[in-house]
């Protein structure tokens, strides 16, 4: 399933969501497979795969499985099983480099001219 908008989920699900806004899984919602969201917020039961930018378990939430994430948040109660990755921004100028050296930027870096200080 490809979505460009928010989805709420109370009910069975099995499959792939791909979506670049919200998601959320109610309370009985059920959700097997993989997914990918910008946002997901989890307050039923999620097995599988999951990337997003910020993933919340709510206290009633569950997750069984994978999450990659920038933002992974677990509130009090909420259960997590599996394996987490923090997800790291790339470099969007998209400079590349040699191990070991540190990128050039291309963009020029504005300087000052020479000041001179007059005297009284």
């Amino acid at each position: 399933m490809e979505l460009s908008c928010n989805l709420y989920v109370d009910g069975d699900f099995e499959g792939t969501i791909n979506s670049d806004k919200e998601i959320t899984v109610g309370t009985k919602g059920h959700i097997k497979g993989e997914i990918k969201a910008e946002h997901l917020v989890v307050q039923g039961l999620i097995e599988g795969s999951i990337e997003a930018e910020r993933i919340e378990i709510k206290s009633s939430g569950t997750v069984s499985g994978s999450v990659l994430a920038a933002k992974f948040i677990i509130e009090q109660n909420g259960v997590f099983e599996g394996e987490s990755r923090l997800k790291r921004d790339t470099d969007t100028t998209k400079l590349s480099a040699k191990k070991g050296e540190i990128p050039k930027s291309k963009e020029k870096i504005p300087t000052t001219p020479d000041l001179k200080v007059a005297k009284n």
